[in-house]
């Protein structure tokens, strides 16, 4: 889980649903018995009463299955995570994890004494949830400061992902103009107007090498040339009406600028490199969405686990 809203709200959730309910339990006293090292990471020792806590903490969120596995696994790869992040320096401060704490607190109502009360009596302790949330918002920094935050595939990631589809992925190719029927900021009243104007205007474009001389005809109308856009670069606002258009323009949208459409110069089916990498791009863009998790951060993770002395007991 990462330090996300989603993962905040889920683990809130969970801290909530126990945390509140339940006075010391077993978690805590078995916390404080003698430790023992159940797994090393270069050098760095995991005790048993680490995993306790840990383990405390996923009942927090409601996870299920072998929890003891678990916990043993998720603080091996953060204990690889803190390393790396140390031996970079991209460690987030004291301070911003403090006041992350104290958000997470304000945000449901709890001062931080309480959240400290509350993960105390759950057996987690806010030591061990501090430590957690240094790495969770360090990791993601630098991820994105190795890999670059817009993902772009290698050559040899775009290869590996071309032979495991065995066929290039097919998109669709626009070459759009975006027409402008500019609104000054002083003038919002004529929104409207312009709006009628616009639509107008639609059936009467001539098509996108006209376009230019078309533009003269209107009263502070404005021509930007958009070029090649592939499907999955769409913006999302435009991506419904570009999909609608009919007589090789969209619908208006009223925007900051103004009133606009865009004009479809041409589409076709496209299957090259560049789109094949867009259309990667796009799926592990929608992985991120759903599960919140960078698919890089996968692969940095696996690249340093390939290197570390790991024992486990």
């Amino acid at each position: 889980m990462t330090f996300a809203k989603k993962g905040l709200r889920t683990l809130l959730a969970g801290t909530l649903a126990l945390g509140l309910c339940v006075g010391p339990t077993a978690f805590v006293e078995n916390a404080n018995a003698a430790s023992q090292v159940v797994a090393v990471v270069n050098k760095t020792a995991i005790t048993n009463g680490d995993v306790v806590r840990r383990v405390a903490f996923l009942r927090l969120q409601r996870r299920k299955g072998d929890l003891n596995k678990l916990a043993k696994q998720e603080l091996i790869e953060e204990a690889l995570k803190r390393q790396e992040i140390a031996r970079v320096g991209m460690s987030v401060s004291t301070d911003e994890v403090n006041a992350a704490f104290s958000r997470f607190a304000s945000s449901n109502k709890l001062s931080d004494a309480q959240l400290n009360s509350i993960l105390g009596q759950a057996g987690v302790g806010a030591e061990h949830f501090k430590a957690y949330i240094a790495v969770s918002m360090s990791w993601p920094r630098l991820v994105n400061a190795r890999y670059g935050s817009k993902g772009k595939l290698s050559n040899q990631e775009l290869v590996s992902r071309l032979l495991e589809n065995k066929q290039k992925p097919v998109t669709t190719e626009y070459f759009l103009k975006q027409v402008i029927f500019v609104v000054p900021a002083s003038k919002k009243g004529i929104v409207g107007k312009r709006k009628a104007e616009a639509e107008a205007s639609r059936s009467k474009f001539p098509g996108c090498d006209g376009a230019m001389e078309f533009a003269k005809n209107y009263l502070d109308v404005s021509i930007r040339n958009l070029g090649r856009v592939l499907e999955p670069e769409l913006p999302p606002d435009w991506k419904p009406l570009i999909e609608k258009a009919s007589g090789g323009t969209t619908g208006t949208r009223v925007t900051e600028r103004g009133v606009e459409y865009l004009a479809i110069c041409n589409q076709r089916q496209v299957s090259d490199d560049v789109a094949a990498e867009v259309v990667f791009r796009a799926e592990d863009i929608g992985k991120e969405k759903e599960t919140g998790e960078n698919p890089n951060s996968k692969k940095y993770l696996d690249d340093l686990r390939s290197k570390a002395q790991i024992v486990e007991n």
